[in-house]
Protein backbone atom coordinates (compact mmCIF):
# COMPACT_ATOMS: atom_id res chain seq x y z
CA UNK A 1 0.00 0.00 0.00
CA UNK A 2 0.99 3.39 -1.07
CA UNK A 3 0.75 6.31 1.74
CA UNK A 4 0.43 9.50 -0.23
CA UNK A 5 -1.17 11.04 3.11
CA UNK A 6 1.96 12.62 4.79
CA UNK A 7 0.08 15.90 5.71
CA UNK A 8 -2.15 13.66 8.04
CA UNK A 9 0.30 12.12 9.90
CA UNK A 10 4.26 10.57 9.09
CA UNK A 11 6.01 7.72 9.86
CA UNK A 12 7.94 7.97 13.15
CA UNK A 13 11.42 8.00 12.41
CA UNK A 14 13.75 5.40 13.18
CA UNK A 15 16.01 7.37 15.35
CA UNK A 16 12.94 8.86 17.31
CA UNK A 17 11.71 5.23 18.11
CA UNK A 18 14.67 4.20 19.68
CA UNK A 19 15.38 7.59 21.58
CA UNK A 20 12.05 7.01 22.80
CA UNK A 21 12.28 3.78 23.48
CA UNK A 22 15.21 4.18 25.36
CA UNK A 23 14.09 7.31 27.67
CA UNK A 24 10.72 4.89 28.43
CA UNK A 25 12.81 2.72 29.43
CA UNK A 26 15.80 4.59 31.83
CA UNK A 27 13.42 7.28 32.99
CA UNK A 28 9.99 7.03 35.26
CA UNK A 29 10.58 9.86 37.08
CA UNK A 30 8.17 13.08 36.83
CA UNK A 31 9.66 16.11 36.15
CA UNK A 32 7.84 17.85 39.11
CA UNK A 33 9.62 15.41 41.56
CA UNK A 34 12.55 17.00 43.37
CA UNK A 35 14.27 13.40 44.34
CA UNK A 36 17.36 11.81 41.71
CA UNK A 37 14.87 10.46 39.07
CA UNK A 38 12.57 13.26 39.39
CA UNK A 39 15.15 15.64 38.02
CA UNK A 40 16.96 13.23 35.51
CA UNK A 41 13.47 13.56 33.74
CA UNK A 42 13.55 17.32 34.66
CA UNK A 43 17.03 17.70 32.91
CA UNK A 44 15.70 15.52 30.16
CA UNK A 45 12.79 17.85 29.64
CA UNK A 46 14.71 21.20 29.52
CA UNK A 47 17.29 20.12 27.27
CA UNK A 48 14.42 18.95 25.10
CA UNK A 49 13.14 22.35 25.49
CA UNK A 50 16.76 23.52 24.29
CA UNK A 51 16.37 21.40 21.05
CA UNK A 52 13.30 23.08 20.12
CA UNK A 53 14.00 26.91 20.72
CA UNK A 54 17.51 26.09 18.57
CA UNK A 55 15.40 24.60 15.79
CA UNK A 56 13.26 27.52 15.93
CA UNK A 57 15.50 30.24 16.38
CA UNK A 58 13.86 31.24 19.61
CA UNK A 59 14.69 31.04 23.54
CA UNK A 60 14.15 28.19 25.33
CA UNK A 61 11.63 29.84 27.69
CA UNK A 62 9.17 30.29 24.74
CA UNK A 63 8.71 26.90 24.12
CA UNK A 64 5.75 25.18 25.63
CA UNK A 65 5.01 21.18 25.33
CA UNK A 66 2.09 21.07 24.15
CA UNK A 67 -0.15 17.43 22.94
CA UNK A 68 -0.15 18.60 19.65
CA UNK A 69 -1.23 21.60 17.61
CA UNK A 70 -4.60 21.55 17.82
CA UNK A 71 -4.05 22.19 21.74
CA UNK A 72 -1.38 24.57 20.70
CA UNK A 73 -4.12 26.41 18.36
CA UNK A 74 -6.55 26.94 21.19
CA UNK A 75 -4.01 27.84 23.71
CA UNK A 76 -2.78 30.80 21.16
CA UNK A 77 -6.16 32.30 19.85
CA UNK A 78 -8.54 31.36 23.44
CA UNK A 79 -5.39 32.00 25.82
CA UNK A 80 -4.50 35.83 24.11
CA UNK A 81 -8.74 36.67 24.17
CA UNK A 82 -9.25 35.67 27.76
CA UNK A 83 -5.67 36.68 28.91
CA UNK A 84 -6.03 40.61 27.39
CA UNK A 85 -6.49 42.96 30.32
CA UNK A 86 -6.61 46.16 27.60
CA UNK A 87 -10.17 45.28 26.75
CA UNK A 88 -9.18 44.31 22.90
CA UNK A 89 -11.81 41.50 21.88
CA UNK A 90 -11.08 41.51 18.61
CA UNK A 91 -9.55 38.89 15.93
CA UNK A 92 -8.63 38.61 12.34
CA UNK A 93 -8.11 35.15 10.93
CA UNK A 94 -9.41 33.76 7.51
CA UNK A 95 -12.25 31.31 6.27
CA UNK A 96 -8.90 28.91 5.13
CA UNK A 97 -7.78 28.08 8.82
CA UNK A 98 -7.51 24.56 10.08
CA UNK A 99 -10.40 23.90 12.26
CA UNK A 100 -8.56 23.83 15.90
CA UNK A 101 -8.18 27.89 14.77
CA UNK A 102 -11.68 28.25 13.09
CA UNK A 103 -13.78 26.24 15.59
CA UNK A 104 -11.77 28.03 18.00
CA UNK A 105 -12.82 31.76 17.01
CA UNK A 106 -16.48 30.74 16.55
CA UNK A 107 -16.33 29.56 20.56
CA UNK A 108 -15.28 33.21 21.06
CA UNK A 109 -17.91 34.55 19.58
CA UNK A 110 -20.28 32.65 21.48
CA UNK A 111 -18.27 34.07 24.50
CA UNK A 112 -19.27 37.63 22.79
CA UNK A 113 -15.79 38.42 20.98
CA UNK A 114 -15.65 39.51 17.35
CA UNK A 115 -14.08 37.86 14.62
CA UNK A 116 -13.65 39.09 11.59
CA UNK A 117 -12.84 36.11 8.37
CA UNK A 118 -10.90 37.30 5.68
CA UNK A 119 -11.87 35.65 2.62
CA UNK A 120 -8.77 34.33 0.55
CA UNK A 121 -8.58 34.56 -3.40
CA UNK A 122 -9.76 32.09 -5.98
CA UNK A 123 -5.77 30.36 -5.82
CA UNK A 124 -6.70 29.78 -1.88
CA UNK A 125 -4.15 32.61 -0.65
CA UNK A 126 -5.25 35.64 0.81
CA UNK A 127 -3.95 38.99 0.53
CA UNK A 128 -2.02 40.83 3.48
CA UNK A 129 -3.93 44.17 2.44
CA UNK A 130 -7.36 42.54 3.43
CA UNK A 131 -5.87 41.10 6.51
CA UNK A 132 -4.24 44.57 7.79
CA UNK A 133 -7.35 46.10 6.54
CA UNK A 134 -9.85 44.20 8.87
CA UNK A 135 -7.22 45.37 11.97
CA UNK A 136 -9.26 47.60 14.32
CA UNK A 137 -8.15 49.85 16.95
CA UNK A 138 -9.67 46.77 19.11
CA UNK A 139 -7.64 43.99 17.83
CA UNK A 140 -5.85 41.48 20.21
CA UNK A 141 -4.77 38.94 17.98
CA UNK A 142 -4.23 38.12 14.04
CA UNK A 143 -4.17 34.42 13.20
CA UNK A 144 -3.02 33.23 9.64
CA UNK A 145 -2.24 29.45 8.50
CA UNK A 146 1.19 29.24 6.94
CA UNK A 147 0.50 26.84 4.69
CA UNK A 148 -3.34 25.10 3.96
CA UNK A 149 -3.80 21.54 4.90
CA UNK A 150 -6.06 20.91 2.49
CA UNK A 151 -4.65 22.81 -0.54
CA UNK A 152 -0.78 23.17 -0.07
CA UNK A 153 -1.38 26.95 -0.44
CA UNK A 154 1.54 29.52 0.94
CA UNK A 155 0.11 32.10 2.86
CA UNK A 156 2.14 35.56 2.91
CA UNK A 157 2.48 35.15 6.91
CA UNK A 158 6.23 37.11 6.81
CA UNK A 159 4.75 39.66 4.99
CA UNK A 160 1.89 39.92 6.85
CA UNK A 161 3.49 40.13 9.76
CA UNK A 162 6.32 43.08 9.13
CA UNK A 163 3.43 45.12 8.06
CA UNK A 164 1.54 44.41 10.99
CA UNK A 165 4.26 44.97 13.48
CA UNK A 166 4.92 48.32 11.74
CA UNK A 167 1.16 49.40 12.04
CA UNK A 168 0.40 48.42 15.98
CA UNK A 169 2.98 46.35 17.98
CA UNK A 170 -0.05 45.22 20.75
CA UNK A 171 -1.57 42.91 17.99
CA UNK A 172 -0.38 39.77 18.56
CA UNK A 173 0.21 37.77 15.30
CA UNK A 174 -0.59 33.75 15.27
CA UNK A 175 0.59 31.30 13.03
CA UNK A 176 0.10 27.56 12.55
CA UNK A 177 2.83 26.42 11.40
CA UNK A 178 2.26 22.65 11.11
CA UNK A 179 2.25 22.26 7.35
CA UNK A 180 5.12 24.41 6.84
CA UNK A 181 7.91 23.66 9.22
CA UNK A 182 10.12 21.30 7.92
CA UNK A 183 9.37 22.15 4.61
CA UNK A 184 9.65 25.87 3.84
CA UNK A 185 11.92 28.50 5.49
CA UNK A 186 10.81 31.16 7.99
CA UNK A 187 12.29 33.24 10.61
CA UNK A 188 9.67 33.87 13.44
CA UNK A 189 11.81 37.11 14.36
CA UNK A 190 11.81 38.62 10.87
CA UNK A 191 7.74 37.88 10.66
CA UNK A 192 7.38 39.40 13.97
CA UNK A 193 5.31 35.94 15.00
CA UNK A 194 4.24 36.24 18.75
CA UNK A 195 2.86 32.63 18.31
CA UNK A 196 3.97 29.70 16.70
CA UNK A 197 2.00 25.97 16.57
CA UNK A 198 3.81 23.28 15.68
CA UNK A 199 2.77 19.30 15.52
CA UNK A 200 5.63 17.01 16.22
CA UNK A 201 3.61 13.59 14.27
CA UNK A 202 3.56 15.89 10.78
CA UNK A 203 7.33 15.88 11.02
CA UNK A 204 8.20 12.25 11.65
CA UNK A 205 8.08 12.70 15.67
CA UNK A 206 5.26 10.61 17.85
CA UNK A 207 1.68 11.44 18.10
CA UNK A 208 0.05 13.78 20.94
CA UNK A 209 2.84 16.17 21.29
CA UNK A 210 3.27 19.47 19.73
CA UNK A 211 4.47 22.69 20.93
CA UNK A 212 3.31 26.58 21.18
CA UNK A 213 5.98 29.05 20.96
CA UNK A 214 4.85 31.87 23.31
CA UNK A 215 7.17 35.01 22.78
CA UNK A 216 8.64 36.93 25.79
CA UNK A 217 6.08 39.48 27.12
CA UNK A 218 2.95 37.52 25.41
CA UNK A 219 0.78 37.07 28.34
CA UNK A 220 -1.61 34.07 27.66
CA UNK A 221 -4.69 32.81 29.93
CA UNK A 222 -4.28 28.94 30.63
CA UNK A 223 -6.74 26.48 29.59
CA UNK A 224 -5.50 23.80 31.66
CA UNK A 225 -5.45 24.31 35.60
CA UNK A 226 -4.13 22.19 37.86
CA UNK A 227 0.07 22.75 37.86
CA UNK A 228 2.41 24.70 37.20
CA UNK A 229 3.96 22.82 34.32
CA UNK A 230 5.01 24.74 31.21
CA UNK A 231 5.91 28.21 33.00
CA UNK A 232 1.97 27.68 34.06
CA UNK A 233 0.69 27.23 30.95
CA UNK A 234 -0.13 23.69 30.71
CA UNK A 235 -1.20 21.58 33.69
CA UNK A 236 -0.15 18.23 33.84
CA UNK A 237 2.68 15.85 34.03
CA UNK A 238 4.72 16.29 31.04
CA UNK A 239 5.03 13.28 28.75
CA UNK A 240 9.26 13.05 29.12
CA UNK A 241 9.68 10.02 26.43
CA UNK A 242 7.55 11.27 23.58
CA UNK A 243 8.74 14.66 24.05
CA UNK A 244 12.49 14.28 24.03
CA UNK A 245 11.45 11.85 21.00
CA UNK A 246 9.41 15.18 19.15
CA UNK A 247 12.70 17.47 20.26
CA UNK A 248 14.93 14.91 17.83
CA UNK A 249 12.63 15.14 15.58
CA UNK A 250 12.07 18.89 15.14
CA UNK A 251 15.93 19.33 15.03
CA UNK A 252 16.43 16.77 11.80
CA UNK A 253 13.15 18.87 10.64
CA UNK A 254 14.71 21.70 10.57
CA UNK A 255 18.52 20.52 9.99
CA UNK A 256 16.83 18.37 6.23
CA UNK A 257 14.57 21.59 5.27
CA UNK A 258 16.34 22.95 2.39
CA UNK A 259 16.92 19.37 0.62
CA UNK A 260 13.70 18.02 1.42
CA UNK A 261 11.66 21.01 -0.08
CA UNK A 262 14.22 20.18 -2.92
CA UNK A 263 13.34 16.51 -3.30
CA UNK A 264 9.38 16.80 -2.78
CA UNK A 265 8.97 19.84 -5.60
CA UNK A 266 10.41 17.33 -7.81
CA UNK A 267 8.06 15.10 -7.00
CA UNK A 268 5.18 17.43 -6.38
CA UNK A 269 5.73 18.72 -9.76
CA UNK A 270 6.01 14.52 -11.60
CA UNK A 271 2.65 14.22 -9.84
CA UNK A 272 1.22 17.89 -10.72
CA UNK A 273 1.99 17.00 -14.83
CA UNK A 274 0.23 13.30 -14.03
CA UNK A 275 -2.90 15.11 -12.66
CA UNK A 276 -2.85 17.67 -15.94
CA UNK A 277 -2.98 14.65 -17.68
CA UNK A 278 -6.48 13.93 -16.86
CA UNK A 279 -9.32 16.65 -18.09
CA UNK A 280 -12.44 15.15 -15.64
CA UNK A 281 -10.09 16.57 -13.01
CA UNK A 282 -9.24 20.14 -11.79
CA UNK A 283 -6.05 20.85 -10.33
CA UNK A 284 -6.09 23.42 -7.39
CA UNK A 285 -2.78 25.89 -8.41
CA UNK A 286 -2.11 27.98 -5.72
CA UNK A 287 0.24 31.07 -6.57
CA UNK A 288 3.13 29.33 -4.11
CA UNK A 289 2.18 25.59 -3.67
CA UNK A 290 3.95 23.66 -0.25
CA UNK A 291 6.25 21.25 -1.84
CA UNK A 292 4.65 18.02 -0.57
CA UNK A 293 0.70 18.71 -1.35
CA UNK A 294 -0.64 18.16 -4.31
CA UNK A 295 -4.67 18.86 -4.49
CA UNK A 296 -7.67 18.42 -7.28
CA UNK A 297 -11.21 18.01 -7.47
CA UNK A 298 -13.15 15.49 -9.15
CA UNK A 299 -16.53 17.49 -9.85
CA UNK A 300 -19.59 15.26 -10.11
CA UNK A 301 -18.23 12.80 -7.60
CA UNK A 302 -17.98 12.52 -3.92
CA UNK A 303 -14.52 12.64 -2.06
CA UNK A 304 -14.95 9.24 -0.33
CA UNK A 305 -15.82 7.80 -3.64
CA UNK A 306 -12.46 8.74 -5.48
CA UNK A 307 -10.58 8.17 -1.96
CA UNK A 308 -11.68 4.25 -1.66
CA UNK A 309 -11.42 3.73 -5.24
CA UNK A 310 -7.92 4.68 -4.98
CA UNK A 311 -7.31 2.51 -2.22
CA UNK A 312 -8.79 -0.10 -3.75
CA UNK A 313 -6.11 0.30 -5.88
CA UNK A 314 -3.18 0.29 -3.68
CA UNK A 315 -2.76 4.21 -2.80
CA UNK A 316 -3.25 5.77 0.42
CA UNK A 317 -4.81 9.64 -0.14
CA UNK A 318 -6.96 12.27 1.87
CA UNK A 319 -10.62 13.93 1.46
CA UNK A 320 -9.92 17.35 2.59
CA UNK A 321 -7.94 17.41 5.95
CA UNK A 322 -7.62 13.98 8.34
CA UNK A 323 -9.67 16.02 10.92
CA UNK A 324 -12.48 16.82 8.20
CA UNK A 325 -12.07 13.90 5.68
CA UNK A 326 -15.43 11.49 7.83
CA UNK A 327 -17.59 14.35 6.75
CA UNK A 328 -19.30 14.80 3.22
CA UNK A 329 -19.78 18.02 4.08
CA UNK A 330 -18.32 20.28 1.30
CA UNK A 331 -14.76 21.43 2.03
CA UNK A 332 -15.47 25.02 3.71
CA UNK A 333 -11.85 25.88 2.25
CA UNK A 334 -12.90 25.16 -1.45
CA UNK A 335 -16.12 27.08 -0.43
CA UNK A 336 -14.23 30.29 0.73
CA UNK A 337 -12.03 29.85 -2.41
CA UNK A 338 -15.20 30.35 -4.54
CA UNK A 339 -15.79 26.69 -5.81
CA UNK A 340 -19.34 25.63 -6.22
CA UNK A 341 -20.95 22.45 -4.43
CA UNK A 342 -19.34 20.03 -7.43
CA UNK A 343 -15.74 21.06 -6.29
CA UNK A 344 -16.00 21.55 -3.54
CA UNK A 345 -17.45 18.13 -2.21
CA UNK A 346 -15.15 16.21 -4.74
CA UNK A 347 -11.58 17.19 -3.10
CA UNK A 348 -8.47 14.98 -3.15
CA UNK A 349 -5.21 15.73 -1.21
CA UNK A 350 -1.83 14.20 -2.03
CA UNK A 351 0.57 14.65 0.40
CA UNK A 352 4.50 13.93 -0.03
CA UNK A 353 7.32 12.62 2.82
CA UNK A 354 10.71 11.61 3.15
CA UNK A 355 10.38 7.93 2.01
CA UNK A 356 8.26 8.86 -2.12
CA UNK A 357 10.38 7.94 -4.69
CA UNK A 358 9.81 9.03 -8.33
CA UNK A 359 8.83 5.42 -8.91
CA UNK A 360 5.98 5.56 -6.10
CA UNK A 361 4.82 8.93 -8.00
CA UNK A 362 4.76 6.76 -11.17
CA UNK A 363 3.35 4.16 -9.60
CA UNK A 364 0.35 6.34 -8.21
CA UNK A 365 -0.13 7.91 -11.43
CA UNK A 366 -0.91 4.66 -13.01
CA UNK A 367 -3.90 4.18 -9.95
CA UNK A 368 -4.78 7.23 -10.93
CA UNK A 369 -5.17 6.80 -14.49
CA UNK A 370 -7.09 3.50 -13.56
CA UNK A 371 -9.34 5.12 -10.92
CA UNK A 372 -10.56 8.03 -13.40
CA UNK A 373 -11.07 5.45 -15.75
CA UNK A 374 -13.24 3.35 -13.76
CA UNK A 375 -15.57 6.49 -11.85
CA UNK A 376 -15.74 8.94 -15.48
CA UNK A 377 -19.10 6.84 -16.33
CA UNK A 378 -20.40 7.84 -13.10
CA UNK A 379 -19.37 11.54 -13.23
CA UNK A 380 -22.63 13.75 -12.28
CA UNK A 381 -24.61 11.01 -11.08
CA UNK A 382 -26.29 10.90 -7.49
CA UNK A 383 -24.55 8.31 -5.77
Amino acid sequence: MLNFDHAASTPVHPDVIRTISEVTEAHSGNPSSIHRGGQAASRLLERSREVCAAALGVQSAEIVFTSGATESNNLAVKGMLLGRVDGRRHIVTTQIEHASVYESCRQLESFGFEVTYVAPEADGTVRPERILGAVRKDTALVSVIHVNNETGAVQPVEEIGRQLKRRDARVRFHVDGVQGFGRLALGLNAAGIDLYSLSAHKIGGPRGVGLLVVRSGVRLFPLISGGTQESGLRAGTENVPSIVGAAKAFRLAAEGQPERAERMNLLREYAVREVRKHKALTLTEPAHPAPHIVHFTFPGLKSQVILHTLEELGVLVSAQSACSAKTEKPSRVLEAMGRDRAHATSGIRFSLGDGHTQEEIRLLSEALEQAVSRLAPFEGRKR
